[in-house]
């Protein structure tokens, strides 16, 4: 009678157990849009600035006096219970200065950009860990399962608009206007026939991770890393060579074309290296960011 009575027992526990997944395996379909906002900081990969060591790529090259600030938001639809889709809008600015770095080279080439950056993104996510919710009401005498976190990792496509500009210094004034370097052509773009005029928009590989925690049925709290790994070499607006200041008819994109505070330094000159064209710029941003679930109206409720 008790083996009885156990079996029956442990199979309303396994019916139970099942139900209740079963329950929040359907959940995800009634809160399948998302919407999100946050606010962080960027960080510029590229020629300008960077590590003390020369040749440095990537992560290793990051330099946190250039760290800038950001605005991100976006929506997100999920197409299965790990997997989602999202379209986001990214708006920021880039920065870089030789002038942050030991390595002689770079210190030397004395060149500062900085660069608004808008980023469109749409990108595809997988959940490593499910969210998962408590109970609708969180009483502390209900006990029950708890809110999960949802760990996801990401990658997609983008679109990049970028103008990177730099700073003259007058000698009589001190620091003056900021101007666009694109239509400068800095490198001789647009003046050796060689050498294209490069374009403000790019495609860009995004590329990251991140982690938001229901606060409650609606709100999350998380934050966000991303890597975009742009198609371009010149957000910066440095990637070949130097040019024969000579050449410009305009003063300003003379006086861009080399920032060298050293006129002894045999670094600057015609053919000498000014960027490094063998990798493209890229850039990373960590955001922290505040999640709402838009869930459908309940049946019967007025639609105002």
């Amino acid at each position: 009678m008790k083996i009885r009575k156990l079996i029956v027992l442990l199979g309303l526990l396994t019916f139970t157990s099942v139900m209740v997944n079963a329950q929040y395996n359907i959940h995800w379909r009634k809160i399948r849009h998302e919407v999100s906002f946050g606010l962080g900081s960027t960080n510029f990969l590229g020629e300008l600035g960077g590590s003390n060591t020369s040749g440095s790529q990537f992560v290793k090259d990051f330099d946190f006096n250039a760290s800038r600030w950001l605005i991100q938001g976006g929506y997100s639809y999920k197409l299965a219970e790990q997997w989602a889709v999202r379209g986001n809008v990214m708006f920021g600015r880039l920065y870089g200065s030789d002038t942050f770095t030991e390595e002689f080279h770079r210190n030397s080439r004395n060149l500062t950009f900085r660069a608004p950056v808008v980023d469109v993104a749409a990108t595809i996510d997988f959940s490593i860990l499910k969210e998962r919710y408590g109970h609708r009401y969180d009483l502390r005498r209900i006990k029950g399962k708890r809110n999960l976190p949802n760990l996801y990792i990401y990658t997609g496509i983008a679109g990049t608009w970028f103008n990177p500009k730099a700073q003259y210094n007058d000698p009589v004034n001190g620091d003056g206007e900021w101007y666009a370097l694109q239509p400068l052509g800095t490198e001789g773009q647009g003046v050796i026939p060689t050498r294209e005029k490069y374009s403000k928009i790019c495609v860009t590989i995004p590329a990251g991770f991140g982690l938001n925690y229901m606060i409650d049925r609606n709100f999350g709290i998380g934050f966000e890393y991303g890597v975009r790994f742009t198609f371009s070499d010149y957000v910066d607006d440095v990637s070949t060579t130097y040019v024969d200041p000579s050449i410009f008819s305009d003063p300003m994109a003379a006086y861009f074309s080399s920032g060298t505070a050293d006129p002894d330094w045999a670094g600057v000159g015609a053919g000498q290296q000014r960027g490094q064209s063998d990798y493209n710029d890229a850039f990373m941003f960590l955001s922290l960011k505040v999640t709402y679930k838009l869930r459908p109206r309940a049946p019967g409720m007025p639609k105002f």
